[in-house]
């Protein structure tokens, strides 16, 4: 088992590292047409197949509860940003895709957004960056990607 006091300074330090680099994320979406949430429910769905996914993959993705993504993804729809069908497979389940005006704020956004990622995690070299996501899979109890 790690030393204690140790393992509470890594947390905090993690901790710590994530609200301020989320911070700084944030401002990427100040003057943009999505908001955070938005822009995932999109990175997730424009990454399926015909830039559509089951909403129970959207739902699994975000870091919000499932009443909170429905809601979302129903605004989302209003919006104009992604449509929403019965899943032929699932009863119970959807499947939404992006619109064109969908994709093409996600586009717009991503961009941006990747150049800002790439800028804040540059103080770490490639070797540093893969240990980190050797590290956070780990933490995160990820065993396939491993």
């Amino acid at each position: 088992m790690a030393d204690r006091r140790l393992a509470v300074e890594a947390w905090e330090s993690l901790f710590r590292a994530q609200h301020e680099i989320l911070a700084e994320f944030a401002e990427d979406f100040s003057a943009t047409e999505l908001t955070q949430p938005e822009y995932d429910v999109l990175l997730t769905v424009t990454r399926g197949e015909d830039m559509s996914s089951r909403l129970r993959d959207v739902t699994a993705n975000m870091l919000i509860s499932q009443p909170s993504v429905s809601r979302l993804v129903d605004r989302m729809v209003a919006r104009g940003l992604l449509t929403k069908c019965a899943d032929p497979q699932d009863g119970r389940g959807a499947i939404v895709t992006a619109t064109e005006k969908g994709a093409r704020a996600f586009r717009v956004v991503a961009t941006n957004h990747g150049r800002s990622i790439a800028e804040r995690m540059s103080v770490l070299s490639e070797d540093e960056l893969r240990t980190l996501l050797d590290l956070t899979r780990k933490l995160r109890g990820d065993r396939a990607d491993q």
